[in-house]
């Protein structure tokens, strides 16, 4: 008998398949509501920082710490804070570091990237290399700040050879890791529609090994900028210019805890500023890509 249903043509009806792919969709593109975020992302850090504050404060209010010179108060802290900013040299700190860092961290990825595709891709060379930039990962950075000293000088091409040093080895490292667990299949299809050689590498292996070379990415951004904290506090030179390592070792020299800890406090939030607006997205850009995001 025929059917005598009246609904709209196209509508599927409820709680049919159709319908139920809907919710989902869209479910999936709505907005977390501003409330959720702020109680979800913005409170939770804002909690943890009053609580570290109120320690800290509690540790010299209760004298278990009474020596300023071991421990300053977070007024002292912030007095110097205010003190940089009045006299318009906080953001020229930053601005210093930041600027070397990300260039120096621009130069490891246009290095790494290839590197890491020919050490994923031809046999011989991860035989060769593959071992020592396992090892080079492992050095510590500043090992290689007295002899890049010593062949290139203070000066900043310097500071980005201890950047390369310290970050090439784990970008190159995170894409061979993403490579080798490429599935075989995705590339035996690419190269039955064609995409062979550099095409093949561009379409299929790079997006497929993207969730290891971004971790290497992150790897290699930490790398760089505490490489270049050590080249910073090492080759302390008037022309290089005052960045966050020079400010923390001139405090050092001076013996000013509220400044040592200024520097410490800026170089971290550097270090997580740079997370939370690049590399943060970047990682939610893949995992929802490849429908991995799910939201809480």
């Amino acid at each position: 008998m025929a059917s005598t249903d009246t609904t709209t043509t196209g509508a599927p009806a409820a709680g049919s398949v159709e319908a139920g792919l809907d919710a989902l969709e869209t479910t999936r593109s709505s907005r977390t509501p501003w409330r959720r975020t702020l109680v979800d992302k913005v409170l939770p850090p804002l909690a943890a920082i009053a609580v570290v504050l109120l320690v800290w404060q509690g540790l010299i209010t209760l004298r278990i710490v009474d020596d300023p010179t071991r421990l300053p108060t977070p007024g002292a802290v912030w007095g110097a804070f205010r003190h940089d900013w009045l006299q318009g040299r906080l953001l020229g700190y930053i601005w210093t570091s930041v600027s070397r860092g990300l260039l120096g961290f621009c130069l490891a990825l246009v290095i790494g990237t290839p590197l890491g595709l020919l050490v994923a891709r031809v046999k011989f060379v991860r035989a060769a290399i593959g071992p020592i930039l396992s090892g080079l990962q492992s050095l510590p950075s500043v090992a290689w700040v007295p002899p890049a000293v010593i062949w290139l000088g203070l000066d900043d091409s310097m500071m980005y050879t201890v950047i390369l040093l310290g970050a090439v080895p784990s970008i190159a490292n995170g894409l061979v890791s993403g490579v080798d667990q490429v599935p075989p299949l995705f590339l035996r299809a690419g190269r039955t529609l064609g995409a062979t050689g550099v095409k093949g590498t561009w379409h299929i292996t790079l997006p497929a090994a993207l969730p290891g070379y971004v971790a290497g990415m992150k790897q290699g951004w930490a790398f760089s900028w505490r490489s270049l904290m050590a080249a910073e506090i090492i080759a302390n030179f008037p022309d290089l210019g005052t960045g966050l390592g020079q400010l923390l070792e001139n405090a050092r020299t001076a013996s000013d805890m509220a400044m040592v800890f200024e520097a410490i406090l800026l170089i971290l939030f550097v270090g997580i500023a740079i997370d939370l607006l690049i590399f943060s997205p970047l990682e939610r850009w893949v995992l929802r890509s490849r429908g991995l995001l799910v939201r809480g």
